[in-house]
């Protein structure tokens, strides 16, 4: 047993003897070096270099102030067109789509039964008024006799009654014919305004009346054209006070948020606030020339509340924020930054209105913060070369020579190669370098996940020499 444990303990000290040994040699060193990638005196020049970013003046412009919102588009006026009297449809005059002036005919009801209870109407006036007529005669003869005592008061009295009565008859028989005109001419549907036709919802031969919910087609005036949307309550102040110096003026965005649909000018400021959402509704109109904005769309809706005059700029991306509030990377003369607390007034995805903190003309940092700091040396460039994906230390050429001689080819691992140093396997790629083919990646891609390739791993030589030592003992 204590044999053994000696021949272990000697063992043990001719291993360390053996990795003291393998360090010193050349070879060693320039394998280790070759993990990196670089020599240390090139990633120190790396870390040194003038760090890429983009800049932007400070500058003073006048900057517009809105009151955002997402709104529906509606109609400035919709109608469902229905008929007014029951029949059959004989006639429809109208094209899907088309527009429609105020009174064109949209289509034709069968008027055979109208038409027949008018001419009663007029027959019973007709016959009525000769009542009438009779009547006011045989009043006209009473009233000579009573005046010769030939007949009673009473008499002339009565016939007084009677024509009265047929008087009354004849307008009542009147306006019966005015009622069977009207019914007559609801069977002629006419557009109540203008606007365009949707898809009709019956064909010819249907029977409709006043109280079909669908109609017969709907009825859109789209030129001009409305958009309902809302904002917060906290505008609503601004809102009321701009409106009452003038008209306001809104645009409409599509999806993107870029792109202009329709300008118009606000309308309504609803009366009340919603209790639920804490938006109050406005409404716009525009002209809708070019028929971009279409009933049912949602838009997003931008009005312009004020303008304010001679503000100092930055583009939103300089501005930063941290623990101790907002602030800028401001790039001096000498190319270097310093770090500047800034008071930020107002801010939007494009630019923030500074309040204190900058003055006109300071150049502040809009890319290529991964590596700053304050005093840093920076390099202004353009957007492509301040990438934070293009910043990883490079390879030297004699590093990049080696590794495409090399190739990280296990098999090759412990043959020398011509030239002052051998190619290691697992030599760092060149920045950027995807991981190996079947799922293998090299010891560069550990190092950039802060596990740096174990440099206690000697190369097989040095293993196989403490073996034999070991066995010698035995």
């Amino acid at each position: 047993m204590r044999t053994r444990t000696k021949i272990v303990l000697f063992g043990l000290v001719v291993a360390a003897a053996g990795l003291v040994y393998a360090a010193q040699q050349p070879q060693v060193k320039t394998m280790v070096s070759g993990w990196f990638g670089v020599k240390p005196a090139e990633r120190q020049g790396a870390r040194d270099r003038a760090i890429p970013v983009v800049a932007a003046p400070a500058t003073i412009v006048d900057v517009p102030v809105y009151s955002m919102g997402v709104g529906t588009v509606r109609p400035a006026n919709s109608v469902v067109v229905r008929a007014q009297v029951s029949g059959r449809i004989a006639e429809i005059l109208f094209q899907e789509g088309q527009d429609i002036r105020k009174g064109e005919i949209i289509a034709r009801l069968d008027d055979a039964l109208y038409r027949a209870q008018l001419d009663q109407a007029v027959a019973k006036k007709a016959q009525d008024q000769a009542q009438l007529d009779n009547a006011v005669v045989e009043f006209e003869r009473l009233q000579r006799l009573a005046g010769n005592s030939a007949t009673t008061q009473q008499q002339v009295d009565n016939q007084r009654a009677l024509v009265a009565q047929y008087k009354a008859q004849v307008q009542s028989d009147q306006a019966a014919i005015e009622a069977a005109q009207v019914q007559l001419d609801y069977t002629t549907i006419r557009a109540p305004i203008d606007g365009r036709t949707g898809i009709r919802n019956v064909d010819v031969g249907n029977i409709v009346s006043s109280g079909d919910s669908n109609g017969i087609v709907t009825l859109s005036q789209i030129q001009p054209i409305t958009v309902v949307f809302s904002v917060p309550q906290q505008d609503l102040a601004r809102v009321n006070a701009a409106s009452a110096r003038g008209p306001l003026s809104v645009d409409a965005f599509a999806d993107d948020g870029k792109t202009v649909l329709a300008s118009g000018r606000l309308t309504v400021v609803d009366n009340q606030v919603d209790a639920t959402t804490g938006t109050v509704k406005l409404r716009a109109e525009f002209a809708n020339e070019t028929l971009a904005l279409w009933p049912g769309a949602f838009v997003n809706a931008r009005l312009l509340v004020e303008t304010k005059k001679g503000v100092l700029t930055v583009p939103s991306a300089a501005v930063q924020r941290g623990p101790g509030g907002t602030y800028a990377y401001i790039v001096e003369n000498d190319d270097t930054v310093h770090i500047e607390a800034i008071e930020v007034a107002m801010q939007d995805d494009r630019m923030a209105v500074i309040a204190k903190g900058l003055k006109d003309g300071d150049r502040v940092v809009t890319t290529g913060f991964a590596r700053l700091q304050d005093g840093a040396q920076v390099r202004v460039s353009t957007p492509e070369e301040a990438d934070p994906s293009r910043m990883a230390v490079p390879l030297s050429d004699e590093s990049r020579s080696q590794r495409r001689k090399g190739g990280g080819n296990r098999n090759n691992q412990n043959k020398p190669a011509s030239g002052d140093h051998a190619p290691q396997h697992g030599q760092r790629p060149e920045p950027g370098a995807p991981a190996q083919e079947g799922g293998e990646q090299s010891p560069g891609h550990h190092r950039q996940n802060g596990t740096p390739p174990s440099a206690s791993t000697p190369p097989e030589a040095g293993g196989g020499d403490t073996r034999k030592a070991a066995d010698a003992t035995k």
